[in-house]
């Protein structure tokens, strides 16, 4: 009766894949409609000055940043799903998810990529007086481990089932 209690309870795992696809799929559709707007508010305003480029650059890396953390929730979504409840959804190749390392990695990989974009927002609205270095040395630290942390997982023998 336990055994089957515990193999049952797996399905509870559907919690987590509904709320990061319902969070995934909420930040993307924000995401599109805060994209449409700024590209009405760019033709309203017709702000052609640098000032208006900087500011639509950096509203620009914002929204890539929201669809990256939309593209995490439904990683982790999907991933999950795959690991607990069915493997043989139908997708791509290089989005196939065999073992919790696997998602790790694909993870790993966005929040790297994540961690970059922050900083170039970052960058872009640097008014010359604040302190970069800081932030730039801890992202600089986190994404070092991280691909750290992959080429070691390369490195290590394939688990064998």
């Amino acid at each position: 009766m336990l055994s089957r209690l515990l193999s049952s309870s797996r399905y509870l795992i559907i919690i987590a894949v509904l709320g990061s696809f319902v969070a995934s799929a909420a930040l993307l559709i924000y995401g599109g409609i805060e994209t449409v707007k700024t590209i009405f508010d760019l033709i309203l305003a017709a702000d052609f000055s640098s000032t208006g480029a900087k500011e639509l650059t950096l509203t620009a890396i914002q929204l890539v940043d929201l669809f990256l953390l939309a593209t995490v929730l439904y990683l982790i979504a999907l991933g999950l799903y795959e690991l607990f409840i069915n493997d043989t959804i139908v997708v791509p190749d290089w989005l196939v998810i065999h073992s919790l390392d696997d998602l790790k990695e694909k993870l790993i990989g966005v929040i790297i990529i994540v961690m970059g974009v922050l900083f170039l927002g970052k960058l872009v609205a640097w008014d010359g007086k604040s302190d970069l270095l800081s932030p730039g040395l801890g992202i600089a630290a986190m994404i070092s481990a991280l691909t750290y942390f992959l080429s070691q997982k390369k490195k290590a023998k394939p688990y064998s089932e």
